[in-house]
């Protein structure tokens, strides 16, 4: 089939990748010229692994192209997916869409046949009314669905080729067996193909968010519980996390959650609840416990460190907002680093993904380019994200301060191990935590 995919961001350009190595013919078009040129070379934009070598092998197959050209996109494609941004506005909880609305006023100027158009990004409960409003003066040449997206970073290509479920939220119950055609390589490996209306695919998708972060949340509240009653926050989650009606899967106590879907959506589905003058008071906690949990956590440092951290020497593992990514939006780091230099200390950090242009006007913070040069005279090093790499260091062996104190937010290391090695060492809601 031909798609077009609106936007080269971290939705459209694996689904648009993805999609080409199923077979279909797929045009990913952009704006930024830049960043079509790189794409052209084989170079992506985002850190995804296995990324890079599907692009360069679909792209010479001749199944996927890149252009800043839309009309001609456009007019290529069969199916349409909206795959642009959709922010939290600031100072607000409210979803900016203008570049959807932006984005369909050029679709509108430049479509001249009938197209599935297709919203991929996560939009408010009623956005494909908004974009049939726009679109009213060619309304017969388009029939508008949404099909929300569930990729993990870091897991994209095998949560695209291997998804739990496909959601076609439609209208038009026609439209399914399009769809269903797209998708039936993924489909016949055993994904569950689901069927709603429009508005219900859209609330699917802010719903699942705002779940798995009160699931997160409500770990992270239990671990501090457990920090005060001499409880190991793992057990607690191994045994909740083992009844079925609950499961495993994010139940493991750390750090704030981040990234680009868990904080903006659960702000999101608030903000559509309101308009409907319906209160979601336990999103609403949430957002409020995981703003809360970055001070918290913050704030231990001066139980480890005491209340004079100047000239301390603070070394971060990792500063993305979970391994295997280089996503750095709502990262704890964004405002542990900035506290703890505006405290005198002296920060350095390691991230495999490279250098972060977020702590550029930070004082007295440097980017190290491996663990050794990272840890070498560490005061405190904090473990804040949890990459392979970092599972089997020998802080013995690259930190020459013999006083070095381990700060880790993930419950990455062994306790025992942490005595056996006499490592000063602190996690999150275990015993021997601070």
């Amino acid at each position: 089939m031909k798609l077009c995919m609106i936007g080269t961001g971290y939705v459209g350009l694996v689904s648009g990748t993805c999609f080409a190595d199923i077979g279909n013919q797929v045009i990913c078009v952009d704006k930024n010229l830049d960043k079509i040129k790189k794409l052209k070379s084989g170079i992506s934009p985002i850190y995804e692994p296995g990324l890079n070598e599907l692009i360069k092998k679909n792209y010479l197959a001749k199944r996927l192209s890149f252009t800043s050209d839309i009309k001609h996109a456009l007019n290529s494609s069969d199916i349409i997916f909206i795959c642009v941004g959709t922010p939290t506005k600031k100072g607000s909880l409210n979803v900016d869409l203008s570049y959807v609305n932006k984005c369909c006023k050029e679709i509108l100027k430049y479509t001249k046949n009938k197209k599935i158009l297709v919203t991929k990004s996560t939009v408010p409960v009623g956005t494909g009314d908004v974009i049939e409003k726009i679109l009213k003066k060619k309304r017969r040449l388009f029939t508008v669905i949404s099909n929300p997206e569930f990729l993990r970073e870091g897991e994209a290509i095998r949560d695209f080729r291997y998804p739990d479920r496909i959601v076609i939220g439609s209208n038009e119950k026609k439209i399914f067996k399009t769809m269903r055609r797209l998708y039936s390589p993924l489909i016949n490996k055993g994904s569950k193909f689901f069927t709603t209306s429009r508005r219900g695919a859209e609330l699917i998708k802010y719903a699942s968010n705002a779940f798995l972060a009160t699931k997160i949340t409500f770990i992270n509240e239990l671990a501090n519980l457990c920090e005060k009653s001499g409880v190991n926050i793992e057990d607690i989650s191994l045994g909740i996390g083992s009844d079925s009606r609950i499961g495993g899967r994010f139940l493991r106590a750390g750090p704030a959650y981040g990234g680009s879907c868990f904080p903006k959506d659960t702000k999101g589905l608030v903000s559509t609840a309101k308009k409907h003058k319906i209160n979601l008071s336990v999103v609403k906690s949430v957002i409020k416990s995981n703003s809360e949990r970055v001070n918290l956590l913050t704030y231990r440092i001066h139980k480890i460190l005491g209340s004079n951290l100047k000239n301390k020497r603070i070394s971060f593992l990792g500063v993305t907002f979970k391994p295997n990514t280089d996503d750095m939006r709502d990262s704890t780091s964004l405002k542990m680093i900035p506290y703890l230099s505006k405290k005198g200390a002296i920060i350095n950090y390691y991230d495999p993904s490279g250098e972060k242009r977020e702590f550029k006007n930070v004082k007295n913070c440097s980017f190290k380019n491996n663990i050794k040069n990272n840890c070498f005279d560490a005061n405190l090093i904090i473990l804040l994200t949890e990459w392979d790499e970092f599972k089997t260091i020998d802080f013995k062996k690259i930190v020459k301060n013999k006083n070095f104190k381990v700060y880790d937010l993930r419950n990455l290391y062994n306790i025992d191990e942490m005595k056996r090695n006499k490592i000063q060492y602190y996690s999150v809601g275990r015993p021997l935590s601070n």
